[in-house]
């Protein structure tokens, strides 16, 4: 058997592997779960040690029963905007690892915006003030941990993304890949290094940073990854929705990737960056040279049903199931937990729940939730040139409804992938890409397969009376959040 391509997908709830023959066939998969934790308020937490674990348990589970010596490489693909801080010396993490949904940077993105520097951080980064993206957690750390900046500034303290921070433990090289940087809010856009400016604004030291390298490398190879052999290499890394896109063969116009997973990303190639601020402009990635990407980025999507799940005391999948047996009545959720992100970037904005009575029942607050998901899609959709053609992956897309109400709101063709796995297949296929076993050509034919098409039925009528009803909701969820709380006495 083999040779095999080792894809690792390191995600916010679970690690995946996958197994990859030169063939393009999947041969093995396995997954590993990962806890995350909510200390307070806006507080997302995971342990870095318990994600280096589970890259561990899913490598040993996926290559169970194989020879170890017919891995010809690795492809890794990562959650991005969460944050690492560990020991140089020990590579012991130092704080628990802050997610991309942690919203403690927030008074310092206020701070910041009302200074005046909300448009040069978007100007060089592409990205608006936002606590979800990496600097502002990474500076969150640093006041708690090295408030002096003295260890980071000596090299002592190192900072992250998941993918430093996995290679750094599987390889010993302190390295970043370039599309997962351009999510930290520290990178140039169009130098594609570390910008000095940018980091004394966010006060986050040059010498606690990875790297930048394409994302080809050069990554090294791993030492302690059993039971491969030590000296297999890492041929590719990519950010978990850079990877879906690039599964997609989404380096083509006009495509649109959209990821239905915890949250939400909506990602199209773009020739440079340049938005009217509703969308962002990031790095897709750098093979040979940099291609570019307008993405949005939903805070809540799938995590939306998962937090009704455990309100109504059902598993998720049944949530999934409710929703698809009755229309909503009536009910709309805006599903503002810690604010909106694309295409609005409003962090005041709070959840709301309107149009229910008494005869509202468990199908129709299922139903809300997951038009909720299709909403906020759309509403970046309609800030995106030349949608050609929508390409979906991720959990949800096991949701019928959820795929033929996508295509209905927005008036466009979805078509779904019949294979949910496409960030680890995404850093399969750059893998392969690198050993030559396939071309960019072979990549466009094979995503172009195994789809599931929807095509929109309804009417200019009906799907004005849909979105205006959301709008107006949504607005409310906005004004809302922009009141000042109520005296009580």
């Amino acid at each position: 058997m083999g040779p095999f391509v080792l894809a690792i997908d390191q995600g916010t709830s679970s690690t995946k592997a996958l197994l990859v023959d030169s063939a393009g066939d999947i041969a093995a998969r396995a997954s590993a779960p990962v806890s995350v934790s909510h200390p307070g308020p806006g507080l997302v937490e995971q342990d870095a040690a318990e994600v280096l674990a589970s890259v561990r348990a899913a490598v040993a589970a996926c290559t169970d029963g194989v020879d170890p010596a017919s891995v010809a490489g690795i492809g890794l693909s990562t959650q991005r905007e969460s944050v690492v801080l560990w020991e140089a010396a020990t590579g012991r993490p130092v704080a628990p690892l802050v997610s991309w949904q942690d919203q403690r940077g927030a008074p310092r993105a206020a701070e910041l915006a009302r200074a005046g520097h909300a448009d040069l951080v978007r100007r060089r980064t592409g990205l608006p003030l936002d606590p979800m993206f990496s600097a502002l957690k990474m500076a969150a750390l640093l006041d708690e941990h090295d408030p002096g900046r003295d260890r980071s500034r000596q090299g002592e303290l190192r900072l992250g993304t998941v993918d430093a921070w996995l290679l750094t433990s599987l390889t010993g090289d302190f390295v970043t890949e370039i599309g997962n940087a351009s999510r930290t809010q520290l990178l140039d856009l169009r130098g594609g290094d570390w910008d000095a400016e940018l980091l004394e604004l966010f006060d986050v030291p040059r010498a606690a940073l990875p790297d930048v390298v394409s994302s080809t490398g050069p990554f090294g190879a791993v030492r302690d990854l059993p039971p491969l052999p030590a000296g297999v290499p890492v041929l590719a890394v990519l950010g978990d929705s850079h990877a879906a896109l690039f599964a997609h063969a989404g380096w083509r116009r006009g495509v649109v990737k959209v990821t239905y997973g915890t949250g939400s990303s909506v990602m199209t190639a773009a020739d440079a960056p340049g938005t009217d601020g509703a969308v962002c402009d990031t790095i897709a990635w750098s093979v040979k040279e940099v291609t570019f990407a307008h993405e949005a980025n939903i805070r809540s999507s799938g995590r939306t049903l998962t937090w009704l799940a455990e309100l109504l005391d059902v598993p998720a999948d049944r949530v999934v199931e409710l929703a698809a047996e009755a229309d909503a009545g009536g009910v709309t959720l805006v599903p503002a937990f810690g604010g909106l992100g694309a295409p609005w970037w409003d962090p005041q904005a709070v959840p709301v729940l309107a149009g229910f009575d008494f005869g509202t029942g468990r199908a129709q607050l299922a139903r809300a939730a997951l038009e909720s998901v299709a909403h906020q899609v759309d509403d970046v959709l309609a800030a995106m040139p030349r949608v050609r053609r929508v390409v979906a992956d991720g959990g949800l897309t096991r949701s019928t409804a959820l795929m033929r109400l996508q295509a209905d709101l927005g008036g466009v063709e979805v078509a779904r992938s019949r294979h949910h796995q496409l960030s680890a297949g995404g850093a399969a296929d750059l893998a392969g890409l690198v050993l030559n076993w396939w071309t960019m050509p072979d990549l466009e034919r094979r995503a172009d397969t195994d789809l599931e098409v929807f095509t929109p039925s309804w009417s200019e009528e009906q799907r004005g009376r849909a979105v205006a009803l959301w709008r107006r909701r949504l607005e409310a969820a906005r004004e809302l959040g922009a009141r000042p709380p109520e005296r009580t006495s």
